[in-house]
């Protein structure tokens, strides 16, 4: 018994913790009592939550929460100096640099060493064999999300915060620890030491988007991966154009479902603790243009790439050409920190080069201005447009190769079979009915979602309780294996 709730309790590389798993909703339930017996206690709170989140980083990562805690500290102090010799703006300077190099070095070295080491080798010619090194989940996140501490501290915008305990909760806060969204310190900060009110729409709001993120990652994104989008990247040319089609909008959708079911997951469980998350994907397949995608889809990511690359760089305050190099380049920065590969380089560009065209035809050819909204025909148009191109650049995104990409898109072109569809749906009529499912939902206005969180603010605890409980009873009945990791852990 001892030695089985050790290995319950110990890092599985086979496993890592995620909220879905059902250790997580276990030791939620004790983390939750504890957290409510210390309400009105602020620094044993404040305590309890910043070690549980480093165990919870733990039970993702392993030994390699140590990183966290030299993230942790290094900005704290680092963001100290700064303020402190905020009037000597060249040591500020080096002091903002340092922490630049500390993180993205980190962040280089874990994520990107087999990359670049791999260039090198093909330009002089030798054989390279990537070396052994462990990618910590969620490093991508934690790292821009104390960049953006020390940076804010050294722009301003921000005075450093009043202890290391704050700092850490702040950084290691684990609703959001492992995959987002990037929540800023300007916006979290002032939240640590308010007094704890849940009100009734947080509740509400926190128990909705749970049951979704649920819902999303462990029902639709799972299933659908696993049934249909997998075998038909994983062997594209053993399938026709039509199944290779139906793949790319399945992958649109696994995507969309996993990410956003996380982040609907962590936004959810922040508002039970009585802390507000930015809102991190907005219907991004409902975007009238490439621009309006970026504005919806993972939101915190684009905004963080545009205040903290982007306008560093001039934004569009140096002219139009400047503005369209700095726009290309910050998208093929955003394809990088996606993932060590030319795929993701190429997918950001493809992203950049659109963003570019559109900005481009939008002010020099209509000259509209950017508070324009197209409406009717135009509107369905753009967003048909803006989905078919977004789902063209998934194809370079989930495979694993320029190669295996170009042959999917081959077999679409030259060995389509529509004639197959029909029997495609019938051989797969679970998987395109949760697809057709997820995609209706997709596209509800937005007041539906206000309907049911105004129906649950008028349940009891226990309704809500029993809501969440029918939610994982129809993931175990349907789910067909373990539960899949979010695709967003690799970054």
């Amino acid at each position: 018994m001892k030695e089985r709730l050790i290995s319950i309790l110990s890092y599985d590389p086979k496993e890592p913790m995620i909220f879905a798993s059902g250790t997580f909703l276990i030791l939620f339930l004790f983390f939750t009592f504890i957290y409510m017996l210390l309400q009105k206690k602020l620094t044993p709170r404040l305590l309890f939550v910043t070690a549980f989140s480093y165990y919870f980083y733990y039970k993702s990562s392993g030994i390699y929460f140590l990183l966290l805690a030299l993230v942790t500290c290094s900005d704290y102090i680092l963001g100290a100096l700064i303020y402190r010799y905020r009037n000597k703006r060249c040591l500020g300077r080096w002091l903002v640099t340092f922490s630049l190099l500390i993180d993205l070095g980190l962040l280089g070295y874990f994520k990107y060493t087999n990359f670049f080491a791999g260039m090198i080798s093909q330009m002089i010619g030798n054989n390279f064999q990537p070396w052994d090194i462990f990618l910590p989940v969620g490093i991508s996140f934690f790292t821009f999300q104390s960049l953006s501490y020390t940076i804010d501290v050294y722009r301003g915008v921000l005075k450093p915060m009043p202890s290391i305990l704050d700092y850490a909760f702040y950084v290691s806060f684990f609703p959001q620890l492992v995959a987002g969204p990037i929540v800023r310190a300007a916006d979290f900060a002032p939240q640590i030491r308010k007094p704890l009110v849940i009100t009734s729409d947080m509740f509400a709001r926190g128990v909705y988007f749970i049951m979704i993120g649920l819902f999303k990652k462990a029902v639709i994104s799972d299933y659908i991966s696993l049934n249909f989008v997998d075998r038909i990247f994983d062997n594209p040319m053993l399938y026709s154009g039509v199944e290779n089609l139906l793949g790319i909008y399945g992958y649109a959708l696994q995507i969309y479902c996993d990410f956003s079911g996380y982040s609907d997951m962590a936004i959810g469980i922040a508002l039970l603790l009585g802390f507000h998350f930015p809102l991190n994907f907005n219907a991004p397949y409902n975007s009238s243009s490439i621009t309006d995608f970026w504005r919806r889809w993972h939101i915190s990511l684009s905004t963080w790439i545009r205040d903290y690359i982007y306008i560093s760089m001039g934004g569009n305050r140096k002219g139009k050409l400047r503005q369209y190099f700095n726009l290309l380049v910050t998208m093929l920065l955003c394809g990088l920190w996606h993932g060590a590969s030319l795929n993701f380089v190429a997918w950001g560009g493809m992203h950049g080069l659109a963003l570019v065209s559109h900005k481009f035809f939008r002010t020099t050819v209509l000259r509209r201005g950017k508070d324009y909204r197209s409406h009717g025909w135009r509107r369905f148009l753009g967003v048909f447009l803006t989905f078919h191109f977004v789902c063209f650049t998934w194809i370079f995104f989930r495979n694993s190769s320029f190669i295996d990409g170009w042959n999917m898109i081959l077999q679409m072109v030259n060995n389509f079979h529509p004639e197959l569809f029909v029997q495609v749906v019938e051989g797969y009529k679970y998987v395109f009915a949760l697809m057709l499912f997820g995609y209706m939902s997709h596209y509800l206005p937005d007041r539906w979602q206000e309907g049911i969180i105004c129906g649950l603010r008028h349940c009891n605890v226990v309704v809500c309780a029993l809501l969440i409980v029918a939610v994982i009873y129809i993931i175990i009945q349907i789910k067909s294996s373990s539960i899949q990791p979010f695709i967003y852990f690799q970054f």
